[in-house]
Formats: C-alpha cells, sequence, structure tokens
C-alpha cells in the first residue's frame, strides 16, 4: 500500500540536513551560553573574579542571547522543519530553499549581535532595554535573527498549504498544525521587537536621532517578550500532547482538545506584556488590571494540557492492568530517556506555572518585582520544563534524521543527565526564589552589593546556585556529548520519529480551526483592545520636546 504524506516512515534527507543544520547552530549556542552561566553563579557567589577587561554584564548578556533566543529559537526551527515534512510531506524545493534562506540569515545575525557583545560593545542584556545603548551593529544582527526567524517559519507554512491544497476540506496533521501555530504566534509576537529595533533602538544608535521614548521601548520589548515563553512552550506541548503517547505505547487523549488549547494559547498569549510592567509609572492602571486578567486566561489551555496529559497516562496504564488511584504511574517507560527526560520537564512545570500565577498577580508582584525570584522563575519554566523536553526530543530526533540509533548506553547517559540537570536546577533556581523572597535584586554582581549587611542573608543562596550552576554545566557537557555521538558516532539504523493516533479514530477535528483568517482577526482585535489607546498614552505623555529620555 502507498504510504500517505501523515504516514511516511521517515524525514526526507534533504529535509533532515534542513533541521539538523538548527540544531548544529542550537547546540553550539548551549555550549556557549552555558559556560557564560556558569561564570555568572560563580560571579554571583563573590568566590571568583572575572579575568582582567571581561565584564560581568558582558556574560550575563551573552548567557540571557544565547539560552533565551538563539537555543530556542534555532532548535524549535529545526524541530518544526522535522515535524511538518514528516506529517504534512517532503518540502517542495521552494520551500527548503525558503528554509535555508532564514538559517543563513538567523546564523549571520546571531554572529553580528555576538561579536558585539564579546567585544563589550552590546553588553545591554537580553532585553537590551533603553537607555542602555548598543553598538548599531548588535540591533541589526537582532533584525536579522527575527527575519530569519520569519523566512523559517514560512517556509513551515507553506509546506501546510501544499497538504491543504492537496487534502481539500480535511484538517491538517495535529503536529503540523500546531507548528503552524506557533508560527503564527512567533511572527505576530516579534512585530513588537522589530518595531522597536528597527524604529527606535537602530536609528538612535547609528546617531540619527538623540533620544527614544524608553517606556515605548519597553512596552513594545513586554508585547514581544510574554509570548516569547509560549513560543519556547508550545513545542514542549507538541512533544507532550503528540509524541509522549507514542512512546508510552498509549494513544493522544483528543485531537480537537489538542488543537483547542492551542488556539486558546494563541489569543491568551500575546496581549498581556503589561503583568511584567506592573511597577512602571506612565500605563494606566485600569489596562494594567486589563491585562492580568487576559494574563490568567492562559490558565485555562494549560489546565486543558495537564488534563489531557493525565488522561493519557491514566488510559494507557489501566489497559496495561495497572489498579489503584496512582498505579498507571508505576507502568509508565521510566527506563526510557525518551520519555522521562521530557517528564522530568514536565512535572517541572507545576511549580512553574504556580510561580507564574505569582509573577502575574498584582499585589504579590510587588513582592517579587525585579528581584532573583524571577531568574528564578525563568530557569525553572524555560530552562527546566523547556529545556529538557527538547533535550529529551533531540535523542530521538537526532538519530533519525541522521539515520543513527539511540543505543542502551546513550538511553541510561540520557537520563542520568536529566537527574543531574534536575538536581543542579533544585538548587540553583529554588535558591534563587528563596533569595528573591529575601529582596536581592536580579542582574547584579556580588561586587555591586557584597559590603550591605543584609546582603550577608543573602550570602548562602549564592553559594547554592554556584553549586548549581556548576551541576548544571556538568550536565551540559554530557547533553553535548550525547549530542555529538547521536549525529555522528552512533551506530546505522532507524529510529522512529514518533507521532502518537488519536484514541478515538472516528474523532475529526472541527474544520473551524483551520479558519486562520478567524483567528489571527481575533488575535489582532484582542491586541488592538489591550494596546492601543495604552500606547497613545504613552507616546502622547512622553517627557516635553524629546518624546522620549536624552541617551546616556
Amino acid at each position: 500500500m502507498k504510504k500517505t504524506s501523515s504516514t511516511l516512515s521517515k524525514v526526507d534527507s534533504r529535509d533532515a540536513k534542513l533541521s539538523m543544520a538548527h540544531f548544529y547552530f542550537a547546540f553550539f549556542a548551549l555550549a556557549l551560553g552555558g559556560l557564560m552561566g556558569l561564570l555568572q553563579t560563580l560571579v554571583r557567589s563573590g568566590k571568583v573574579n572575572l579575568p582582567g577587561g571581561i565584564n560581568y554584564y558582558e556574560i550575563l548578556t551573552v548567557h540571557g542571547i544565547m539560552m533565551g533566543l538563539i537555543l530556542t529559537t534555532f532548535f524549535i526551527m529545526g524541530f518544526q522543519h522535522a515535524a511538518v515534512s514528516k506529517t504534512a510531506g517532503t518540502y517542495s524545493n521552494a520551500a527548503r530553499r525558503t528554509g535555508w534562506i532564514g538559517f543563513w540569515a538567523m546564523t549571520i545575525g546571531t554572529g553580528m549581535a555576538s561579536t558585539m557583545v564579546l567585544l563589550n560593545k552590546a553588553s545591554v542584556l537580553y532585553t537590551f532595554y533603553a537607555p542602555l545603548q548598543a553598538h548599531w551593529i548588535f540591533y541589526l544582527g537582532l533584525t536579522f535573527v527575527v527575519v530569519g526567524s520569519w523566512i523559517d517559519g514560512i517556509a513551515q507554512i507553506m509546506t501546510y498549504a501544499k497538504w491543504h491544497k492537496k487534502n481539500p476540506g480535511k484538517p491538517g496533521p495535529l503536529l503540523s498544525f500546531m507548528a503552524v501555530v506557533n508560527t503564527t504566534l512567533w511572527i505576530v509576537a516579534t512585530l513588537g521587537v522589530a518595531s522597536t529595533v528597527l524604529f527606535q533602538l537602530l536609528p538612535w544608535s547609528l546617531g540619527w536621532v538623540d533620544r527614544v521614548n524608553v517606556l515605548l521601548s519597553r512596552t513594545l520589548f513586554w508585547y514581544f517578550g510574554h509570548p516569547l515563553v509560549y513560543f519556547w512552550l508550545l513545542p514542549a506541548y507538541m512533544c507532550w500532547y503528540t509524541i509522549i503517547p507514542k512512546i508510552i505505547g498509549g494513544k493522544i487523549f483528543s485531537d480537537t482538545l489538542a488543537r483547542l488549547a492551542f488556539i486558546l494559547l494563541l489569543l491568551f498569549s500575546i496581549p498581556v506584556g503589561f503583568h511584567h510592567q506592573l511597577t512602571e509609572p506612565g500605563i494606566d492602571p485600569a489596562w494594567k488590571f486589563i491585562q492580568v486578567i487576559l494574563t490568567f486566561m492562559v490558565v485555562i489551555p494549560s489546565l486543558m494540557t495537564a488534563f489531557a496529559l493525565f488522561a493519557t497516562f491514566e488510559r494507557n496504564g489501566r489497559m496495561k492492568g495497572a489498579t489503584g488511584v496512582m498505579g498507571w504511574f508505576r507502568v509508565l517507560p521510566w527506563n526510557d530517556a525518551r520519555f522521562t527526560v521530557p517528564f522530568i520537564g514536565m512535572a517541572s512545570f507545576i511549580p512553574g506555572g504556580a510561580g507564574g500565577i505569582i509573577n502575574a498577580s498584582n499585589q504579590m508582584d510587588q513582592v517579587v518585582h525585579n528581584t532573583i525570584w524571577v531568574t528564578g522563575h525563568f530557569h525553572l519554566t524555560a530552562a527546566t520544563s523547556v529545556v529538557l523536553t527538547f533535550f529529551g526530543i533531540s535523542y530521538w530526533l537526532v538519530p533519525h534524521l541522521t539515520g543513527r540509533k539511540l543505543t542502551k548506553s546513550m538511553n541510561k547517559l540520557a537520563i542520568i543527565q536529566a537527574w543531574i540537570w534536575f538536581v543542579g536546577m533544585v538548587f540553583m533556581s529554588g535558591s534563587m526564589h528563596f533569595e528573591g523572597l529575601l529582596g536581592a535584586p536580579r542582574r547584579s554582581a556580588f561586587s555591586t552589593y557584597g559590603g550591605s549587611a543584609q546582603a550577608a542573608e543573602w550570602i548562602p543562596y549564592q553559594i547554592a546556585q554556584a553549586v548549581g550552576g556548576s551541576i548544571l554545566f556538568i550536565g551540559i557537557i554530557l547533553v553535548l556529548i550525547i549530542f555529538i555521538n547521536l549525529a555522528f558516532f552512533a551506530p546505522k539504523g532507524d529510529e522512529e520519529f514518533p507521532v502518537g493516533e488519536t484514541e478515538n479514530p472516528e474523532e475529526v477535528a472541527p474544520l473551524i480551526f483551520e479558519n486562520w483568517k478567524l483567528w489571527i482577526g481575533i488575535c489582532i482585535v484582542l491586541i488592538l483592545f489591550a494596546y492601543t489607546i495604552p500606547f497613545i498614552d504613552i507616546i502622547k505623555n512622553a517627557p516635553p520636546g524629546s518624546k522620549g529620555f536624552k541617551t546616556w
């Protein structure tokens, strides 16, 4: 029987090369960013001084950009290329060429921005807030990264559209649908950061204007900054919803529920940036309140996801004879790194989500705002839930794309790596949370507050962070060993690309989910509602004469 595009056994080798190019760069970013993260924790402990000429904020910027922007964006695009090629069919030559153009634009942009940071001409942190100013090449490099990612995403959309042209009146493959939702979210969200870079920061750094509206630039950044979190998270959800069920021998609980959850995340993840600016003047409290309400709307698809995942686990357990309330837990494949590594990330999202509720709550945010608690929260969500899931994906996807096998030894090492990562993050993220409750600032080196009496309370937590950071760096070394082995040295073979099937084969997702004009239209309406009047106020009420603040 001829195989259809949705049941292809292997990703086309040409598409696999495109995906692997993204993975090579992503793991390079992991190595560089991880080293900078280790240095950060050692400096914050007060036990280590950086060699002459290296600025603490320089390594902080490299760590944030490499881990938060470059690693994630390259990995996600590589994963989504493979997912779309697997489920929607092999890329056309035009789509593949588009993907390569996107990859090289992102690569060139990363090189430009990184060079400026390493030359200490762009030590502006990964948020690059004004009035901190970087070299114009840094901003131009970031523009290349963003535009390149759009081009990358267009290749995926082209392939999904081709599938629909061949299969009119049918819902697209679930995994490809999810990839397109995430790409759409990314394109809409990055319009904010692209706007502030192109129309404010780049002209300012070139000397074409001598002032920028700081509040406007921060607002445009956080228009992008919060959905950035969901751009990280949705590929993890893709794995949890569609791949984990296949690995454990179960079925996807509901195709329709999964699509609905992704559409809701698209709608409610963007118009919520003000909850990162709750303490900032210049924004009407009423609009902050409205965006806080919209922020809490994402709890709904998150709880839908948790329900679907644990329903899958329990039904699979019952099918295997498990009894009792938690009997299903014992029959999960704990010796399979493809499951265990993402599951640790999945479980970590429970306390991570609870911390997110605190950050988004006006009263509780006053306690932790701009403290290292927030950094600990990011490390629990992005650097644990998301990154461990990414590692779990790479352990089967890299050998699938390179024509190799995940061996028993690499599988065992991957599980060890995940537990090392978990232990390191307990030390580092846990101590950051506690230190934040004591008022310790984020982004600060030990030397900036080391002599104060209050700082004495923070020292044990900073030492714990150094211990955790060192353990995590060991985990990074193990990940790189596994990646290099699976890409170049593992035995030749066929590794499965596991895509689950729906539990109810008669379930057909409503075609309304494919009405992209509707969902993008609603998304635009929500954004205009949440931001139009605040933007007018920010521009109208900017300091007189400049509509902004003078440069440093």
